[in-house]
């Protein structure tokens, strides 16, 4: 997914300074977050062990921002994700939750896409700004319905499994009688 050639190396030190290595210059939390909003590749290493930090420092990112301003996770959200923590359906979880963001992304760029396209560049950015604000309360509608629609194809498929599930034991536990049956 990543393009290794693009590939930003940032190496973070025991002293837990942050040095990239394409600037030569060490940098603060706040720079990487910038990379991933300026949507740069970049890979964060140990200096030592060159293991992949990338991730502790996103959610290190997260932790901080989660901490100031509005939190994007409620407490019962964050409860939630805690309790699916080695629950046979965590990595189910994790990719539910990366394809329904991913898919709210797409939405909400293919929505950009057309609206810069009817009103090109004769609105100002603030102007741009309080437009999409206003426009919250339908998103957060249309968002809802396709969540409620998800939520009840999630259902279906748990029943489907449940079926399947109750087919399949159905069938393991009457085999030995069966066999038991025919060898009398």
């Amino acid at each position: 997914m990543t393009n290794e050639t693009n590939l930003r190396l940032i190496k973070k030190y025991p002293n837990r300074r942050l040095y990239d290595t394409q600037t030569s210059m060490y940098i603060t939390l706040a720079d990487v977050k910038q990379l991933v909003l300026d949507e740069q590749t970049f890979r964060v290493v140990d200096a030592k062990t060159n293991e992949n930090l990338t991730r502790s420092i996103l959610l290190q990112i997260s932790f901080e921002e989660e901490s100031i301003g509005a939190p994007i996770f409620s407490h019962e959200m964050l409860l939630q994700i805690i309790r699916f923590y080695g629950h046979p359906m965590q990595e189910m979880v994790g990719n539910y939750l990366q394809k329904n963001l991913q898919a709210f992304i797409d939405i909400q760029n293919t929505f950009t896409e057309q609206l810069k396209d009817i009103y090109d560049s004769n609105i100002s950015a603030d102007m741009w700004s309080q437009f999409i604000n206003m426009q919250a309360p339908l998103m957060q509608t249309m968002m809802t319905g396709y969540l409620e629609q998800s939520k009840n194809l999630f259902i279906q498929m748990q029943t489907q499994i449940r079926d399947q599930a109750k087919d399949m034991f159905d069938t393991l536990t009457l085999q030995p009688q069966l066999d038991a049956n025919q060898e009398n």
